[in-house]
């Protein structure tokens, strides 16, 4: 894949063949816990083109490697920026987006015919003053585990009682070994 409008793409066939009017677009590399409900009846409610799902970057973690996204009080995003050298907010990207399915496909269907193959850059951050595009906060535990420091300090994070008892018993268990 080139990217992850280009994954998409590749498998726009599974899009097109389903009725369910959203989709929900999941990071792989993030540790959280998320009602996706919530955040479905949130872009419902704001009547969103697409919604990102956000959070305070964690302490420790560098934001350089996260898309940073500046909101205004309605929660509208007007400002997202992917991995800044400078970053002007602390607020960044889970890389969990809701969108309507026909939606998505036009918008990767346009991307293929231009060459473009990056979700965030070339439909986030492109489209940002002409669709509506909301951040839905997510203020709860919630970490990236793309890098091997990362990885290691989310391990850290459960060894902490209060982590492991929200993660494995509060509300709807996980089940692991």
């Amino acid at each position: 894949y080139r990217g992850t409008a280009d994954a998409m793409w590749q498998n726009i066939d599974f899009l097109k063949e389903r009725h369910e009017p959203y989709v929900i677009i999941a990071s792989g590399d993030c540790i959280y816990k998320m009602d996706f409900n919530k955040v479905l009846d949130y872009h419902i409610q704001k009547q969103a083109n697409i919604t990102v799902v956000c959070a305070k970057c964690p302490e420790g973690d560098d934001i350089k490697r996260f898309g940073v996204v500046k909101m205004d009080t309605d929660g509208q995003i007007t400002d997202f920026e992917e991995k800044p050298m400078v970053a002007h907010s602390n607020i960044v990207s889970t890389g969990i987006y809701v969108i309507r399915r026909r939606a998505l496909i036009e918008l990767l269907e346009q991307s293929n015919r231009e060459g473009r193959y990056n979700f965030v850059t070339d439909i986030l951050i492109r489209y940002l003053g002409m669709k509506k595009i909301y951040g839905y906060m997510l203020d709860d535990y919630w970490r990236n585990i793309s890098t091997i420091d990362a990885y290691y300090r989310t391990n850290m994070d459960f060894l902490n009682r209060d982590v492991r008892m929200h993660m494995f018993e509060e509300g709807a268990p996980i089940y692991s070994k």
